[in-house]
């Protein structure tokens, strides 16, 4: 029933990627090759779906953040810059920039989108104190590092400036983790 669950999720990312937030039940019906009967006694509506692909893509990013911490031979500096830049291959190429319209009608998904951006910060303080501590990074504080990360993100997801300029999100996040850590990183 679980891998089911994961691959009707797998496949609605899938038809977001393509269509964005108004992708139907029947076109995540075909894109799966099953009948809407069969994803309805799994996921029961598609509140619950955007739901479950939101815990679904904050899990697979905090699995890729573990995957970081546990590769050997990274400095503090790259692994700060990988686990801010982690972003798994199963939601790459989704636009993310088109999450404002999951706000108004899914907005328990989007309430969820929000508390999962401010939480699960431990490992990331972590390195970033780690790399002040050896001498990497200049002393910030964690809070307000936190808070500008947190604050673009959303206005990543919220704003259309990125849709507007034509910058792909990930693109976007990329620079952002240079601008954060070169601007923290401490200048012989």
């Amino acid at each position: 029933m679980e891998e089911l669950k994961t691959k009707i999720i797998e496949g609605a990312l899938e038809v977001y990627r393509k269509k964005g937030a108004k992708f139907t039940m029947d076109d995540l019906a075909a894109e799966l090759g099953m009948s809407k009967k069969t994803i309805y006694v799994i996921i029961p509506d598609k509140r619950t779906l955007f739901t479950d692909m939101v815990n679904y893509t904050f899990d697979a990013i905090k699995k890729g953040e573990e995957e970081v911490m546990n590769r050997p031979g990274l400095s503090v500096e790259e692994r700060l810059r990988a686990i801010l830049g982690v972003m798994p291959d199963k939601v790459r190429g989704i636009d993310f920039t088109q999450i404002y319209a999951v706000k108004d009608k899914y907005p328990e998904a989007y309430r969820m989108i929000t508390k999962r951006l401010e939480s699960g910060w431990e490992m990331t303080i972590r390195l970033l104190n780690q790399g002040i501590e050896e001498g990497v990074f200049q002393p910030v504080d964690a809070t307000v590092f936190q808070m500008i990360f947190e604050a673009s993100l959303e206005r990543f997801l919220n704003g259309n400036e990125l849709k507007t300029n034509h910058i792909k999100y990930m693109d976007a996040l990329h620079q952002l983790v240079d601008i954060l850590i070169d601007g923290i990183r401490v200048r012989e």
